[in-house]
């Protein structure tokens, strides 16, 4: 029997937040990627308000609309990222204080892949609206 509060107790929790840690990783890296394509969008945004032509102008409502969803799978990725990390400090602390955390560990685990999968869902329709023909035109 483990006895709450010992080192076999403490090391069971290490090996429960291992998966919480990885997915703490992925999001990290998704966030990365996510950054990355909105910076991408911004800076085409930027660069069609400083060369103002009718048909650059057209495209901006469509980036306007890929800002606006890369945005809310950022949120939403970073909403998972802190609820893993939440996930991770309330394993430690119900073992300090050497209470059950399965209920809690579970529930914040589920939520942050629920967060995680939304992001991941509204990531996709960014992607899907991401290239037209505009973009894949050589524009130098």
């Amino acid at each position: 029997m483990i006895i709450p509060g010992s080192l076999e107790h403490f090391s069971g929790v290490v090996s429960h937040v291992v998966a919480p840690a990885f997915l703490l990783g992925a999001v990290a890296s998704f966030i990365s990627i996510q950054i990355s394509r909105m910076d991408k969008v911004i800076d085409r945004v930027r660069n069609i308000n400083s060369n103002i032509t009718h048909s650059l102008n057209e495209d901006l409502p469509r980036l306007r609309r890929r800002l606006k969803l890369l945005h809310q799978s950022l949120i939403l990725s970073v909403s998972s990222g802190i609820t893993a990390g939440l996930l991770i400090i309330s394993a430690f602390v119900a073992v300090l204080f050497s209470f059950q955390h399965v209920w809690l560990f579970s529930a914040l685990f589920m939520t942050s892949l629920l967060l995680l999968c939304g992001s991941l869902i509204v990531f996709a329709w960014e992607v899907r609206i991401g290239l037209n023909e505009y973009d894949l035109q050589n524009h130098n």
